[in-house]
């Protein structure tokens, strides 16, 4: 016969095997520090939001989402972006960094353990508060947008934003610029900081929008003013340490 303990520590593994509801598969993307955490069966974004949710900092996930705190808590986590069904986790320049916690060997399970957990504990993934931010601020094409605005918006939301997130990334609507043609977009998650992001805007969604819409002359990418900054400073780091290695 069994010992009452052996069944009561049997018993408690199954229990906590049936509270794990989520399944994640590390994909890689096109930028090699952005790793997208793809969910099966579960949704981390209501329907209602086709739009990614990206998270720079801790003050910015302090307001947006409990899960992203956790997670930027992580040694090496720089940033993320949060889909339908996938979080899209950005991490520090490998040749900024020896240390092998923070490769994806190592990290990439840490990550995997703050998602699920999360989960488990059922705590929502976006805050009230922001939660009713987005909802009002969707990029749905809306009656009172002119017609090539309308129709910009439509192929981004059904043709090139799809293609988007299967690679880890999104974008965003910023404007159109009716006297010259321009559009103006925020690529966001793997897309904003992978080496071939310029062929994404300009092979990619530049050669579809001037494809179907005669109007629109050319895409470009635009920064948030903190963006700007962290593209500097970084920029200056890169310099310094060639010099200290040449």
């Amino acid at each position: 016969m069994f010992s009452k303990r052996l069944i009561t520590s049997s018993l408690n593994l199954i229990s906590q095997l049936q509270k794990r509801f989520i399944t994640l598969e590390a994909v890689t993307t096109p930028n090699v520090n952005a790793l997208k955490f793809l969910a099966k069966d579960y949704e981390f974004l209501p329907a209602s939001l086709t739009n990614a949710v990206e998270i720079e900092d801790l003050p910015d996930a302090n307001y947006k989402s409990q899960l992203a705190q956790e997670l930027l808590k992580l040694n090496g986590v720089m940033s993320m972006m949060i889909g339908p069904n996938f979080i899209t986790v950005t991490k520090v320049e490998s040749s900024l960094s020896n240390n092998p916690e923070l490769e994806w060997p190592v990290l990439s399970d840490k990550i995997v353990n703050v998602i699920t957990n999360s989960v488990d504990s059922k705590i929502p993934i976006l805050t009230p508060e922001y939660k009713a931010e987005i909802v009002k601020r969707l990029e749905e094409p809306q009656d009172d947008d002119d017609d090539i605005t309308f129709e910009i918006k439509e192929l981004i939301n059904t043709r090139i934003r799809p293609a988007l997130q299967d690679d880890g990334g999104d974008i965003h609507f910023r404007s159109f610029d009716e006297n010259t043609g321009v559009v103006y977009i925020k690529l966001q998650g793997a897309c904003k900081s992978c080496s071939l992001s310029e062929d994404t805007l300009k092979s990619g969604i530049e050669g579809m929008l001037k494809h179907y819409i005669e109007e629109v002359t050319e895409v470009r990418a635009v920064l948030d003013p903190e963006e700007e900054i962290a593209l500097q400073e970084f920029e200056k780091l890169e310099r310094k340490l060639k010099q200290q290695r040449a």
